[in-house]
């Protein structure tokens, strides 16, 4: 019902334009995962030329069991939806984003960018998503582009309007005003594609926004959408009891 009333309501023309990302790219903008709508909206003078991607572990040969080398994760949970939030959860800085990390549902692997072998579970996907789009804004997110993010149209538009961006895309964020990850909803998920749904919070109250992902040469990567988003546009969330709620 969600995603239903999600496409009725859905404006043309490129994302960064529509009224609805206009009146809520103030909230956005304090989570730092609108990556180039941040800075398309707040003066990045696009001079910067991006550099070429480093390649990343995701670029290398798969093992036998079709994971990237020195991925190991505890996939047993599988495409069950989850309960309640990982026991083992904390909580890490990229930029200015605090994400979750899991030892369990991932990522496992922390060192450079980018963060990478997630479990091939539920809460893999819903990790990810907080994950993946927190790097798009940091130095290094070229490479986070090629390794973590489905390749095609969608994926290139993403690449253009962030070399637009160039480098001012975590700049100019007030820190006392950003928001926090509140809870999640995983709003579908099987062996190869998960629909989840990001609850944020801030002086504002709630907002939730969706992220679409899918299980690609053995970890999740993000599927954006045509017009270049990593995630649908913003709602408000007066009720949160949809949601699970993080255990920090």
């Amino acid at each position: 019902m969600f995603l239903r009333r999600q496409r009725q309501t859905e404006e043309s023309g490129p994302y960064w334009r529509q009224r609805g990302w206009q009146l809520s790219a103030g909230f956005l903008a304090l989570v730092v995962v609108v990556g180039a709508v941040v800075a398309l909206t707040s003066g990045g003078d696009g001079s910067a030329e991006a550099a070429a991607p480093t390649p990343g572990p995701l670029s290398g040969a798969l093992t036998k069991d079709g994971r990237p080398v020195g991925c190991h994760t505890d996939d047993s949970a599988g495409d069950a939806l989850p309960k309640a939030a990982p026991k083992d959860v904390t909580w890490r800085t990229i930029g200015v984003t605090r994400v979750p990390v899991s030892a369990t549902a991932g990522p496992t692997q922390t060192k450079g960018t980018p963060w990478w072998c997630f479990s091939h579970t539920a809460m893999g996907a819903v990790v990810a998503a907080h994950v993946i789009t927190a790097q798009t804004s940091e130095p290094g997110w070229q490479t986070v582009v090629k390794e973590q993010l489905v390749a095609g149209s969608g994926r290139d538009m993403f690449e253009f309007t962030r070399e637009i961006s160039g480098d001012s895309a975590s700049r100019g964020v007030d820190k006392s005003m950003i928001a926090s990850y509140a809870g999640f909803s995983v709003l579908s998920c099987t062996r190869t594609a998960a629909s989840v749904s990001l609850l944020m919070r801030n002086q504002q109250g709630f907002m939730s926004t969706s992220i679409n992902l899918r299980w690609e040469k053995g970890d999740w990567k993000i599927l954006p959408a045509d017009s270049g988003s990593l995630f649908s546009k913003p709602q408000s969330v007066q009720n949160t009891n949809d949601y699970l709620v993080w255990g920090s």
